[in-house]
């Protein structure tokens, strides 16, 4: 028996509002899963769109990856972008291409800076962040 090889793998992370993804990037045929489904089998299109925007831009360079991505909370669109951010940072940390950084930047720099947006905590009073209890004085 020989030494047993490890394979290269690449771990990398995307968030967005409540939803957080985590990507593994493993050489392969450039093939892509999300929740262990494939990306051609992801509803609604608009969704499948936004996560397919890093291979698209990637070009070649995705084609010799296989990326699986677990995403969990959030909703549908919190989801794709999360998953969008986490198969970016991959794609550049399994690279390490500063060219293929600036391509996405150029594009959009969410893919790799994320968005810090998040909703805005519940105070006292009301029901929601900013809305109060109505009053009457009749």
């Amino acid at each position: 028996m020989g030494l047993s090889e490890k394979k290269k793998t690449v771990l990398e992370t995307g968030k967005r509002k409540t939803a957080i993804a985590k990507a593994i990037v493993r050489p392969g045929k450039g093939r892509l899963w999300v929740n262990d489904y494939t990306i051609e089998s992801l509803t609604p299109e608009f969704a499948r769109m936004k996560i397919m925007e890093p291979l698209i831009v990637a070009g070649d360079r995705a084609k010799s990856v296989d990326v699986k991505v677990s995403v969990d909370g959030g909703g549908v669109m919190g989801q794709a972008e999360a998953t969008r951010i986490a198969v970016a940072r991959g794609l550049v940390s399994w690279t390490k291409s500063s060219e293929l950084r600036k391509s996405f930047q150029a594009f959009d720099r969410v893919m790799l800076a994320g968005d810090q947006r998040m909703s805005e905590p519940k105070k006292f009073g009301g029901p929601s962040a900013r809305r109060r209890k109505q009053k009457s004085y009749r």
